[in-house]
């Protein structure tokens, strides 16, 4: 294994965890937004406001992309065992 090998795995299993983690931070980033602006229209400063709904709406996001977050997952998981047994 070389230095441009290593790199490659790098590379693979960062962009795995940021394909894989992409629809959780979508989903957070889309529900904080919103809650923001309820509490700027509404001038509701409560902070259990921003907490709940976004925990709620990652956990059922969690919930539903589960499949495709393993199948990411596996997918390097195979990626690096191949390259394990073919000697990179």
């Amino acid at each position: 294994m070389n230095e441009a090998d290593a790199l490659d795995l790098a590379r693979s299993a960062i962009w795995a965890v940021v394909i894989a983690s992409g629809p959780s931070v979508i989903v957070a980033m889309v529900v904080g937004v919103g809650i923001a602006l309820f509490q700027a229209l509404t001038q509701i400063q409560e902070m259990t406001l921003t907490f709940i709904p976004k925990i709620l709406a990652i956990f059922l996001t969690l919930i539903i992309s589960a499949p495709f977050m393993g199948s990411v997952i596996f997918s390097l998981a195979q990626l690096s065992y191949s390259w394990v047994e073919t000697g990179f």
